[in-house]
């Protein structure tokens, strides 16, 4: 990778993270509620599982230069997993502490979770691959 596209993953990471920050706290009193669901999940719960499933995607783009070994990828991964982990964690406490528009709810972040976690075994994937393609 060169590096301008290091810079330029890294910095659609970082607008990235602003933006979920944004959609979190920020407050949208003209946004219309839509109660629908897909598959007979609430599509809030759709919607955080999409926010953050990109995280250890970006992440990965963003500092994949430390990923050379399989330890490395482990050891990347895991600490890319806790970091999104503390972003989701972090957002539902703030919304239910810092704010009195917002409320912090345990399924928003079961579904933050689960999409971290699969986003993360996916990119664990991927590294594994290129790894034996350079191989």
């Amino acid at each position: 990778m060169t590096k301008r596209q290091k810079i330029a993953f890294r910095a659609i990471f970082f607008f990235y993270v602003a933006a979920v920050l944004f959609l979190c706290f920020g407050k949208f009193d003209s946004a219309p509620s839509i109660p629908w669901t897909l598959f007979g999940l609430p599509s809030d719960k759709l919607v955080h599982f999409c926010m953050f499933f990109p995280f250890p995607i970006l992440a990965f783009l963003a500092f994949d230069q430390f990923t050379e070994t399989l330890p490395h990828t482990l050891l990347f991964s895991g600490i890319t997993l806790v970091t999104g982990l503390l972003l989701a964690l972090g957002t539902e406490w703030g919304q239910a502490h810092l704010t009195n528009y917002r409320s912090g709810d345990p399924l928003d972040l079961l579904a933050d979770t689960l999409a971290l976690v699969l986003s993360t075994v996916l990119v664990i994937f991927w590294d594994i691959r290129k790894q034996k393609k350079k191989a």
